[in-house]
């Protein structure tokens, strides 16, 4: 009987494709999570209201805030350009304006970037400086210093440079 011998020429595992693909794929799942890992401790804003659960139960404070300025006839005029803002605020007959009111400018989701202005007016014409905006969607909160009444809209960064605010509907 005759013996054949075959002779194959076979490669360490080294220098074939297919443990390399199968490698890959793990290895491409740790370095993405790597990034992403990297990603999400550089751009932490951490929480846009630290006290959400006091906030949620004042809810009623709020509301009640609106239907005061629905009462009030109040209406504002808000105009903004790249380094101020105006607004003109105008009320029912035999309402009297405040001599100053609060202007609060928030982002929805980055709280380092909210603007608290406090404007002083006269004859419901009230003007400040404001840091310049980044373009997106904004929060817009016009108050009185006592709290007892305010006016609030979402404007959109550049193209609402100028809008009316009305009491918003409860």
């Amino acid at each position: 009987m005759r013996t054949v011998t075959l002779s194959k020429n076979i490669q360490p595992w080294y220098q074939q494709g297919w443990p390399w693909f199968l490698i890959a794929i793990p290895a491409t799942a740790v370095v993405a999570g790597a990034v992403t890992l990297w990603l999400a401790i550089s751009s932490w804003d951490g929480l846009v209201v630290d006290d959400y659960y006091q906030q949620g139960k004042t809810i009623e404070k709020t509301i009640g805030r609106s239907i005061r300025a629905r009462e009030m006839g109040l209406v504002a005029d808000f105009r903004l350009r790249a380094e101020e803002v105006s607004v003109r605020l105008g009320a029912a007959q035999g309402i009297p304006l405040p001599p100053t009111v609060v202007l609060t400018i928030a982002h929805p989701t980055r709280a380092g970037q909210d603007q608290k202005l406090l404007l002083k007016g006269r004859d419901g014409t009230f003007a400040g400086a404001v840091v310049p905006l980044s373009t997106g969607r904004w929060l817009i909160q016009l108050e009185d210093e006592a709290q007892t009444w305010r006016l609030s809209e979402t404007i959109l960064v550049p193209t609402g440079a100028e809008i009316r605010i009305v009491p918003a509907d409860s």
